[in-house]
């Protein structure tokens, strides 16, 4: 392809998307195609994804560094401009549809950085972490971006057993995917689902304080260690995920009508935080109680709740 380029050849669009705000989006019908690729390649450069064409872009950059004349030819580039990350996404599954084989996960790396921004702009947490630093989870309310995406997939799929490398590549679990997505899904139900997985991180969290001896003596530090470390567990983020998923939204197939959906949100919402309101009241012997024989307190609530 790369030879192909520097002669000549024409290739297929490159297809990019962007994310802009409602006001940026109601100009776009009257702009011009000068217009748009000013706005493209100047305010909007640093948050463009390449949702179709990673191969011929990388054939391009690299026939630009063997022959600089070929940054002097036009290439044809398609432009998806959305408002919101779930948007485009979807206009990435849709158009990918047929591609076999096809890795979503791929795919979702290069929606990757928007869908981050996204989730930043929405969900109150400590730090997202950097891989390329090498960051580790340190405290409650920090996660690894590639563990978000896999939670985000996770919850429109409602499956625990999510591969992100060869999962998604099935045709079923991308029009699982797709459904989510078009039915607005995450806005309105995954966003607080995940803010409550993190509210509840910071809760487990206070039970970092010092340990009980009698807790000491029956071997519960050894499985726990920290309260941090409930959610330290990827397996047990997707549990919650997917089984708050399934409660607000049914099973596969049995799917609940929005009002009664919705219903089910703001009541789990409710359970969760009385049950930190619980949490909060207590000191660190109570908190450590249901270990050792005394979670009477503790345990009243949640039957209660």
């Amino acid at each position: 392809m790369i030879s192909d380029v520097k002669r000549g050849a024409v290739l297929p669009p490159v297809v990019i998307g962007v994310v802009v705000d409602q006001e940026i989006l109601e100009k776009i019908p009257d702009f011009k195609p000068d217009d748009v690729i000013r706005m493209m390649s100047d305010t909007l450069v640093d948050s463009i994804s390449i949702i179709d064409g990673m191969q011929r872009t990388t054939a391009l950059l690299d026939a630009m560094d063997q022959d600089h004349t070929v940054s002097e030819k036009v290439v044809r580039v398609e432009c998806w401009i959305a408002e919101s990350t779930d948007s485009l996404i979807y206009r990435m599954l849709v158009l990918n549809t047929g591609q076999v084989p096809w890795n979503l996960s791929r795919q979702l790396q290069v929606v990757y950085a928007p869908l981050i921004k996204e989730m930043k702009k929405r969900i109150r947490f400590e730090r997202v972490l950097n891989r390329e630093k090498a960051e580790r989870r340190t405290k409650s309310g920090e996660y690894a971006p590639d563990d978000l995406v896999q939670l985000y997939i996770a919850f429109a799929l409602k499956k625990t057993d999510v591969d992100t490398q060869e999962t998604l590549a099935d045709e079923f679990s991308r029009l699982d995917m797709t459904d989510a997505l078009a039915e607005d899904q995450y806005n309105h139900y995954f966003y607080p689902v995940l803010q409550m997985m993190l509210d509840l991180d910071r809760a487990f969290s206070r039970l970092d304080d010092e340990m009980p001896a009698e807790t000491e003596e029956t071997g519960v530090k050894k499985a726990i260690k920290k309260g941090r470390s409930i959610f330290d567990s990827q397996p047990a983020r997707i549990g919650f995920v997917v089984a708050t998923a399934i409660a607000i939204l049914g099973r596969m197939g049995m799917e609940r009508k929005a009002d009664e959906s919705q219903k089910r949100l703001t009541e789990i919402i409710r359970q969760v935080s009385n049950f930190i309101a619980r949490l909060d009241e207590m000191d660190v012997n109570q908190r450590w109680s249901p270990f050792f024989g005394q979670g009477d307190k503790l345990s009243s609530g949640l039957n209660e709740d």
